[in-house]
């Protein structure tokens, strides 16, 4: 069956207003100043907060 009328170009976006991708929040490291997720350890110094700092590993080629 077919569609009784056309639907409008601003019915049918605003249809798909919601599959847009989602930011990603990123905070900035207060010991290092890289790009950090909030409340996870920062991947370059290991720092969480002020009383814990994770030791990182480093990777050898």
């Amino acid at each position: 069956m077919l569609p009784a009328k056309k639907m409008s170009k601003t019915r049918t976006r605003t249809r798909r207003s919601h599959h847009r991708l989602k930011a990603v929040n990123y905070s900035v490291c207060p010991k290092c100043s890289q790009a950090k997720l909030p409340h996870a350890a920062c991947e370059n110094c290991g720092y969480v907060n002020p009383n814990l700092t994770l030791d990182l590993a480093k990777e050898e080629s």
